[in-house]
């Protein structure tokens, strides 16, 4: 069953609920080797999002990370690695919402690689330009409205935009 899009507008409890988090991964994960960052919708002030936090944590190899599987469980992580056949570069895992904290998606990469960078570029675009910022957000809007039962359709018709934001930033 396919997945509803809801967006809701801008939270200011999402940057320091993204921050708290980080804070926990990189000393969970081994301190000074990792890094954390806010990506996604929820990390760019003034656009709505999907309740859900984008995290991504940069580890020094993948190998890294999946050391770590057993502490993230224990933390109310679930690793989700059927989404490696299409990103096989990241390892995944997915924390409910549960009280006042969204549902939080995390992405697992090698600090400093092809998509580590893309997402920083993207997000880092998004929050220099309020134009390009406003622009997304009306794509959204419109996706939100013709995919609304599927999250996934929602997601890969948005692609093109986030391609052609990272070809200029590039």
């Amino acid at each position: 069953m396919a997945e509803a899009v809801l967006l809701s507008p801008p939270d200011p409890a999402w940057p320091s609920q993204a921050a708290t988090l980080l804070a926990e991964l990189t000393a969970l994960l081994g301190g000074a080797d990792i890094r954390g960052e806010h990506i996604g919708s929820t990390a760019v002030a003034g656009l709505s999002a999907k309740p859900v936090l984008d995290l991504m944590i940069g580890v020094p190899s993948l190998a890294h990370i999946e050391r770590h599987h057993d502490a993230l469980k224990g933390r109310g992580w679930r690793y989700r690695p059927e989404h490696e056949a299409r990103l096989p570069q990241r390892r995944y895992f997915v924390r409910d919402a549960s009280g006042d904290w969204p549902r939080v998606h995390l992405h697992a990469l090698v600090q400093g690689g092809a998509l580590w960078l893309a997402h920083l570029r993207f997000r880092d675009a998004l929050r220099a330009s309020p134009a390009l910022r406003d622009e997304y957000a009306r794509l959204k809007q419109r996706l939100a409205v013709a995919f609304a039962g599927d999250k996934a359709a929602y997601t890969e018709a948005k692609a093109p935009f986030i391609q052609q934001v990272l070809r200029v930033e590039g």
